[in-house]
């Protein structure tokens, strides 16, 4: 088992069921589920015909029907923003992540549509629903549990540096089609899985744990910016790359980076290779992906409609 990157980020469930998961979830959002017409309005906002659901850690694939001469369109989930793009005439989409511990129940998107006449008002219904995560049991030497008052002060600064990259978000879509898995190997650590370390509990799994042979070459999900290289206590080396929207990837443990803070990166290419730098048990990619602030599962944005 690998010790991945959870303190830095405040079997298992089977691929196939991911899979099955997500593609509900975008038929949900071409075929939604109609409720009453007669629905109120509340404050002036209208009541849209389509309602949404997904577990913890998963992301819906929101439509937004609009006037041909809308500027703007943007929502608010939780306290969290969700940014829509131009999907097709009449309609922009957005990316909606449930956080790993979202409450479950009935939440609402709030959608704004803005254009030069005024603007207009949705409120989209929105249901989490609980996921089991599994449990993981491990043991690590005791210097990369318990740490003292110096190495303590360097893993607060560094998760600052790291949340820092998160606050400046690119507003139009960066990505190339659908995304991809960045390395081949064996799943060990499953995102959400509630970590009991040396007996006691930790901050949940908040990636994907790949295990893989040292070297393997690890490729960018999608097409992208890279934001940030680190060689941290916990992560070890890794990228960030910003991928539009408030999407963002990370990969960590790696053994060499192969690009610059800055870079543009295309879906596919080779970022690094696999190792097990900083806190890790052995060699894997942890594979991490923020979305609006929200964390998901990476494995939730393998099968959404990016490239239409």
């Amino acid at each position: 088992m690998n010790a991945g990157a959870q303190e830095s980020w405040p079997s298992p469930r089977s691929r196939s069921w991911r899979t099955l998961f997500v593609v509900a979830m975008v038929i949900a959002s071409v075929f939604p589920v109609t409720i009453s017409p007669h629905a109120t309005s509340r404050l002036g906002t209208d009541a849209p015909t389509s309602r949404f659901q997904g577990k913890q850690g998963e992301v819906l694939f929101i439509e937004v029907p609009v006037a041909d001469h809308a500027g703007e369109v943007t929502g608010q989930f939780l306290g969290r923003r969700v940014l829509f793009f131009p999907l097709r005439s009449q309609t922009y989409a957005g990316l909606l992540g449930i956080d790993m511990e979202d409450a479950p129940g009935q939440h609402e998107l709030h959608v704004t549509i803005r254009h030069p006449g005024g603007r207009r008002k949705l409120i989209y219904p929105i249901t989490v629903l609980p996921e089991a995560y599994p449990t993981q049991r491990m043991t690590l030497p005791k210097n990369k549990v318990e740490l003292d008052a110096a190495t303590l002060k360097r893993v607060r600064t560094e998760q600052q540096t790291l949340l820092s990259v998160f606050e400046s978000v690119t507003p139009h879509p960066l990505w190339e089609g659908p995304c991809v898995e960045p390395v081949e190997g064996r799943v060990t650590g499953v995102f959400g899985s509630r970590r009991i370390i040396n007996g006691y509990p930790r901050n949940p799994h908040s990636g994907e744990d790949i295990a893989a042979p040292t070297g393997t070459p690890v490729r960018a999900m999608n097409a992208g910016v890279v934001r940030m290289t680190i060689d941290h206590f916990f992560t070890g080396k890794g990228v960030i790359i910003d991928h539009g929207m408030g999407l963002f990837s990370m990969y960590f443990h790696l053994r060499e980076i192969a690009v610059e803070q800055g870079q543009r990166v295309h879906r596919g290419q080779v970022i690094g290779t696999v190792g097990s730098t900083g806190r890790a048990t052995g060699p894997h990619l942890h594979w991490g992906v923020r979305l609006n602030g929200a964390r998901v599962d990476p494995y939730a944005l393998m099968r959404l409609p990016l490239g239409r």
